[in-house]
C-alpha cells in the first residue's frame, strides 16, 4: 500500500448525459477504471446552467461503494431513498 505509482496518462473529460438527463462531464468510467483503481468513476458536474441539473438523478442503488462529493463552488441540495435531505455547501 505504500508504493507510489507514477502517472500513467492524462484523461480528457466526455460529455455525457446519466440519470434523467442530466448534464455532466465523465472523466472515468469508460471502461478504463483499472488504470484508476479504487476510483470506478468520476464525474465533473461544472455547467452554470441549473436547466442542466434539474431532472436529478432517480433512485439508484449504491451497494458496496462510497460516494465522495468534492465541491468547490456553490452548494448543492441532496437527498437519499430513506429520507435523508440536506445541503452540501462548498469550502
Amino acid at each position: 500500500m505504500n508504493e507510489i505509482r507514477s502517472i500513467r496518462r492524462i484523461v480528457t473529460g466526455k460529455p455525457a448525459t446519466d440519470g434523467a438527463g442530466v448534464k455532466l462531464v465523465r472523466v472515468i468510467g469508460y471502461n478504463d477504471t483499472q488504470d484508476f483503481d479504487p476510483f470506478l468513476m468520476l464525474d465533473a458536474f461544472d455547467s452554470t446552467n441549473p436547466e442542466d441539473y434539474v431532472k436529478g438523478f432517480p433512485w439508484h442503488p449504491h451497494r458496496g461503494i462510497e460516494t465522495i462529493t468534492y465541491l468547490i463552488r456553490g452548494d448543492i441540495a441532496h437527498g437519499d431513498s430513506l429520507g435523508n435531505k440536506g445541503r452540501i455547501l462548498d469550502g
